[in-house]
């Protein structure tokens, strides 16, 4: 049987678990981003460019599946829509060769993903907003 003291202290020890791990699975690109987040997986799902990953050539949907699965792994690290391209679509995710993830357009020279993407981030974010229809 349990003393008193015990019961609180294990109580206390539980309720500092529960507030860590839930404060840790909230961390997220916030929700004012996640539309950058979303706009960019279908960017690369329905671009024509293949990525290079590990040396080895992916269509865009298969790079969409690839990234997104990084991305709901690493969610806990990434705060930002840069941290998503950073850390789920470039260079340093790499984890099996440690090299740069490239991306290769018809008709156009080889780039970084990360380069790509910043480019097409800061392009969505030029356009005007949509009105807001009734």
């Amino acid at each position: 049987m349990f003393r008193r003291p015990q019961i609180h202290y294990i109580t206390r020890l539980i309720t500092v678990w529960l507030v860590t791990c839930t404060a840790t699975a909230l961390a997220d690109v916030p929700a004012a981003q996640q539309h950058e987040v979303q706009h960019l997986l279908t960017f690369i799902a329905n671009s024509d460019c293949t990525l290079i990953r590990n040396g080895k050539p992916h269509t865009g949907k298969e790079a969409r599946v690839h990234i997104e699965r990084k991305y709901d792994y690493l969610r806990k690290k990434i705060t930002t829509t840069e941290g998503f391209i950073k850390l789920a679509a470039s260079s340093s995710s790499s984890s099996m060769s440690g090299r740069d993830y490239r991306v290769s357009c018809p008709g156009l020279p080889e780039i970084k993903s990360r380069d790509w993407l910043m480019r097409e981030l800061w392009r969505y974010n030029q356009q005007p907003p949509e009105p807001n229809l009734p």
